[in-house]
């Protein structure tokens, strides 16, 4: 087995020796043990130096963590000549007990449903050459009183309302006023992810150069592309599959009056041929893929957007997803390929999960679940140096 004492000297600067040693220790027994990755199930795997105290003191050890994860990136898994952007996401973990450190209700895209646990939001950096993701930080998303009250409150609104209330009239009310949609009131969720996004571009700055960040389509919306272009970035994400589009109106313009920006309203079964970019068909599936710089009335922006329809060519049927990025220069190819590395940082949560503990831990307070959490992202980067090297004689293996 690789030393990886040896392996993790590049960030001795941000821990002290004993840490360093300790972490070797429990890094190795998670390398090599079976069952849940609790505490004192690595200490039983760590062998000599590596008792359960041993254990317990590295994970109440306050650790850098977004230093650890960059200065291992920059010496043993980044590329000079690669292509890098930036992706998010949150992932939920399932915890029962009332002590947890951030414990609450989250939706679970894998359950479909609302479910108790912890959340993290995990920023990495994906290489567009090695088609791969890599953590780089990670944030347990802990929701203030106020943050609960204001989803409660969103949540009313969407109630269906009473039928015998009085319909408001068609039309804009008499005094409203033109709002700058550029600026925009961050919700505490979006303001938690700038800062995050703008503490990683700084680490960042003198080693990779980064222009977007992809997110899902839970971050289509004006407020989330306002907060990634005051980090300097462009947004790379998705609409919904019936987004109320416009085409940019090129016609005449009145002599007087405001300029008309709207022009047809997209239908997506009879889109223009002049925006088709790519067609293909495969057995009875016919896929187009459409680009245009099109308006929407929810964003302050004009919008790069692609749209890719699929049609079952014997029965009809028909199915439609809207990418869109704020470069309005930048390819359809890029657009849909990097939307779709998104995916990648799914595969850090698995393997995560399945295999480095991040459903595992047992710990409850603050800091040794920080640490846990960590742990389990860092050793997903850990595997990937690892298995770098052992490919090399063994092509098809895997963690």
């Amino acid at each position: 087995m690789m030393n990886i004492l040896a392996l993790l000297q590049c960030i001795q600067p941000y821990l002290s020796k004993t840490d360093l040693r300790r972490m070797s220790r429990i890094m190795q027994a998670m390398l090599s043990m079976t069952g849940r990755v609790t505490m004192l199930g690595l200490s039983r795997w760590a062998g000599k130096g590596g008792s359960y105290r041993t254990v317990q003191r590295f994970f109440n050890a306050a650790i850098p963590w977004r230093e650890v994860f960059g200065k291992f990136f920059e010496q043993h898994l980044y590329q000079p000549e690669g292509e890098y952007f930036l992706v998010g996401d949150e992932s939920v973990v399932t915890k029962s007990g009332k002590e947890t450190h951030g414990l609450d209700y989250f939706f679970s895209g894998l359950r479909n449903r609302v479910v108790k646990g912890i959340a993290i939001f995990s920023l990495s950096l994906v290489s567009v050459e090695e088609r791969r993701s890599y953590p780089l930080q990670v944030e347990q998303v802990v929701r203030s009183e106020a943050e609960k009250a204001a989803a409660k409150a969103r949540k009313k609104k969407l109630v269906k309302k009473d039928k015998a209330a009085p319909k408001k009239k068609r039309g804009r009310p008499k005094g409203s006023q033109n709002r700058d949609k550029t600026q925009v009131e961050l919700t505490p969720e979006l303001k938690r992810i700038q800062k995050m996004v703008k503490n990683q571009l700084e680490a960042l700055q003198n080693l990779v150069t980064v222009r977007y960040l992809a997110l899902d389509g839970h971050f289509g919306n004006n407020n989330a592309l306002q907060m990634i272009l005051q980090c300097g970035l462009h947004l790379i994400s998705k609409l919904r599959h019936d987004a109320a589009l416009y085409f940019i109106y090129d016609g005449e313009q009145r002599r007087k009056g405001p300029r008309r920006k709207y022009g047809q309203k997209i239908d997506y079964r009879n889109i223009p041929q002049k925006y088709l970019v790519a067609t293909s068909t495969q057995g009875h599936i016919q896929t187009r893929i459409y680009q245009a710089q099109m308006l929407h009335r929810g964003f302050a922006q004009v919008l790069n957007v692609v749209v890719i329809t699929k049609t079952e060519l014997k029965t009809g049927a028909f199915a439609c997803v809207n990418l869109f990025s704020s470069d309005l220069e930048l390819s359809y190819e890029k657009i849909i390929d990097f939307y779709s590395l998104r995916f990648q940082i799914e595969f850090n949560f698995r393997d995560a999960k399945q295999f480095w503990g991040l459903e595992d831990f047992m710990n409850t307070k603050e800091i040794p679940l920080t640490n846990a959490l960590n742990l389990s992202l860092f050793m997903v980067n850990v595997s990937q140096v690892l298995l770098r090297e052992f490919r090399q004689t063994n092509p098809d293996s895997g963690i």
